[in-house]
């Protein structure tokens, strides 16, 4: 079952067209990372699934629930679409100690004061801010500050997680950290996460599913090991890869059943490979 669905989603700004017509299903329960670089329209998608922004046509629908539909107008607002939010600057409120910034959305859907208590208490138990709950953000360190924001999606538990990189402001230490921790929200949650970044090794560690995207256009959509592996394109291969191919042009040519590659002189005998007798070829190496 899909949790997510993008059916012909588009999003204008002005005459720009930002996402062409966009098609994406995400299974329920998977951890599905959007990733590319910077202006690809992963967050664009993003904003959109969690109702930040309104599509300019398209159809989409939450855990079979309709939410936006550009043949009706229809549109549910964000604070009715059931979702949990993580942000790049974790979005914490600065007047409100540790305790209220995790528990408002509890109190404000007016849920008992004894469910809000132990929730709180397991949510701080899980990030490992258990005295911590009389503090202000700005008594907090950025990853502390992060484990409140995510002990806040504990305590709501929300079925569809959405982050907006939100480890890019954390140092490389803490990152790797909370990399883990991030997924293990999502696994005990049972969550359907969808995770914007532009680091080619969160989205390979850390996901079910990696959507890359280039132009607002899904390129690829595959398990990591076969968006590293087994790449659609050149975009995909010269974004995921690590250490960074080298791409050249060469001649491939067919020779008493053989299949020779031509690169600037040298001669590479190849596994055969079907096609014309002889044609120009683009190849990449990560060696």
């Amino acid at each position: 079952m899909n949790e997510v669905s993008l059916k012909g989603i588009t999003k204008y700004y002005g005459s720009h067209l930002a996402i062409p017509p966009l098609d994406l299903e995400i299974p329920k329960g998977k951890f599905v990372t959007l990733l590319g670089p910077s202006g690809c329209g992963k967050t664009t998608t993003l904003r959109i699934i969690a109702g930040l922004e309104q599509p300019s046509g398209g159809e989409l629908t939450l855990a079979g629930k309709t939410v936006y539909s550009g043949r009706d107008g229809s549109f549910v607002p964000p604070e009715k679409r059931g979702l949990g939010f993580i942000f790049q600057s974790y979005a914490l409120w600065p007047n409100m100690k540790v305790d209220k910034n995790i528990t408002l959305a509890l109190q404000q859907a007016k849920r008992p004061k004894e469910e809000i208590a132990a929730r709180l208490s397991e949510a701080l138990k899980k990030v490992q801010l258990e005295h911590y709950e009389d503090r202000f953000p700005s008594e907090l360190s950025g990853g502390q500050q992060q484990r409140v924001a995510v002990a806040r999606l504990i305590a709501a538990r929300n079925s569809i997680l959405l982050m907006d990189e939100p480890l890019s402001n954390l140092d490389a230490v803490l990152r790797t950290e909370m990399r883990t921790e991030l997924k293990r929200l999502s696994r005990d949650l049972g969550a359907t996460t969808v995770y914007v970044t532009h680091d080619q090794v969160e989205a390979l560690t850390m996901s079910d599913i990696i959507v890359v995207m280039k132009d607002g256009v899904i390129q690829q959509i595959g398990s990591p090991y076969e968006i590293y592996h087994e790449p659609a394109n050149l975009f995909v291969a010269e974004f995921i890869g690590d250490p960074r191919i080298n791409v050249f042009e060469g001649i491939l040519e067919q020779r008493a059943g053989r299949s020779i590659l031509k690169l600037h002189g040298i001669e590479v005998v190849l596994e055969q490979v079907t096609g014309p007798a002889s044609r120009a070829m683009t190849c990449s190496s990560t060696t």
